[in-house]
């Protein structure tokens, strides 16, 4: 609309003005003409509301009506019309510098997550290029923080840049690029602080000698650490950055942001491996990502009590985003004592089993958002669920919300649930070496 010379006004909540100022500012609309109402929106009555709109604008320190009407009403001037020329890329080479003010000069750039890092020189980057046969000018895929910020692309060799940093291995490389290529971000800017958890399957995780086993969620192995981290370096460079209130705005922050890599332990596991139960071959290698990672569960088991017990568990599962159950393989094996010889037959258990009021279900902020309007819109099974009772116990996932993998080192019949997210991506690592 300003583009056809009609003034617009964009109203946010004031926690996010200086988020509101960095998108306008990258999307060329630097003068973007914006009004704020307090924080929160979400759970206020009517009421409340209308006092926000009849208020102050806590940012503009005027009126909220006047600020609205004013931006409305004011004709474009030429620094509306004009935009801004935003520098997408980050430059290939320093000047030469000591390594000790190149390291404080990465951190005053926000290029790294604040732990120690190897130096990406010309001469290492060549050696992390070596762990693949694609070009080094060849694009990857893009990347950005949220929905409402422009995708940024980017070619190997700015994976490699990031992998070096991280303390990769050349071997690890297939895998750091894989991740990428997926267009999933390590480094989402959800207010809900959420995360991306990875899942490595296929013979790779034996070739660079991954860890599945004792410890396997823990700081114990190198490859696990430096990929994780990789993953996650590359998701804040390469997609403009993840800076607090302008690019990354999650209330507490997540500490699986720090690296929530899984392998899964296939030759102690008695069911099929994630990727094979998605189409891929029990041969290739592949890693699955998941963006949520808001929550975990922890139980031990399966004792005389586990449907109980799960279906406790299962409820407290935040009903957007279904829970990536991780079990270790002595569970697993438990299951299958239990008839439970497939994955899919204890997916379907949980599945039937994770039910809640209609009420509580329709009372999540997210299902609100994001579910109602599919459920007014008359699409199934949202529609039927909206007009249940609100008393009536109704499921909270379907069978694709659901993940099962087998991790651990059989010390412990333990389990665990962790928030997965609504999509699943998979990218075959082969396709990378």
């Amino acid at each position: 609309m300003e583009q056809a010379g009609v003034p617009t006004v964009a109203v946010h909540s004031h926690v996010f003005a200086r988020l509101a100022e960095s998108v306008a500012r990258a999307n060329g609309m630097p003068t973007a003409r914006q009004a704020f109402v307090p924080q929160p929106v979400v759970g206020r009555s009517s009421g409340e509301l209308r006092a926000y709109i009849e208020g102050q604008d806590p940012i503009n320190r005027a009126p909220f009506a006047q600020v609205l009407v004013e931006g409305l009403t004011q004709p474009l001037d030429d620094k509306d019309m004009s935009g801004l020329s935003f520098e997408r890329t980050t430059p290939r080479l320093l000047e030469p510098a000591t390594a000790a003010d190149l390291h404080q000069y990465f951190n005053a750039e926000r290029w790294t997550d604040y732990q120690p890092i190897v130096l990406p020189t010309e001469d290492r980057v060549a050696e992390m290029l070596a762990g693949t046969s694609h070009a080094a000018d060849e694009i990857v895929g893009r990347l950005r923080p949220t929905v409402y910020r422009e995708f940024w692309e980017f070619d190997v060799e700015k994976v490699a840049v990031n992998a070096v940093m991280a303390g990769c291995k050349p071997a690890y490389f297939p895998v750091v690029l894989a991740m990428a290529a997926s267009g999933t971000t390590g480094r989402s800017s959800s207010t809900t602080s959420q995360s991306t958890v990875a899942i490595v399957n296929g013979p790779i995780r034996d070739e660079i000698e991954m860890n599945y086993g004792v410890g396997a969620m823990g700081p114990y192995n190198h490859a696990n650490a430096t990929i994780g981290r990789a993953y996650g370096l590359l998701s804040q460079n390469l997609q403009g950055g993840s800076v607090p209130h302008e690019s990354y705005m999650g209330s507490q922050g997540n500490f699986l942001s720090y690296n929530a890599l899984l392998v899964e332990n296939e030759a102690a596991s008695p069911w099929e491996p994630l990727h094979v139960q998605h189409g891929f071959d029990a041969e290739q290698s592949a890693v699955s990502l998941l963006l949520g990672g808001w929550y975990e569960i922890f139980g031990g088991g399966p004792r005389a009590t586990w449907q109980e017990k799960f279906t406790r568990s299962l409820q407290a599962c935040d009903p957007y985003t279904g829970p990536v159950l991780v079990v270790d393989p002595i569970v697993a094996r438990a299951f299958v004592d239990l008839g439970f010889d497939t994955k899919a037959k204890l997916l379907q258990w949980c599945v039937e089993h994770a039910r809640i009021p209609a009420r509580e279900y329709w009372d999540n902020q997210w299902i609100q958002t994001l579910m109602r309007p599919k459920a007014v819109a008359g699409i199934e099974p949202y529609a039927s669920m909206l007009s249940a009772d609100p008393d009536e116990m109704i499921r909270m996932f379907r069978p694709a919300d659901i993940h099962i993998i087998t991790v651990g080192g059989e010390t412990g019949a333990m389990w665990k649930m962790i928030g997965g997210g609504p999509k699943l991506t998979t990218v075959v690592i082969d396709d990378w070496r």
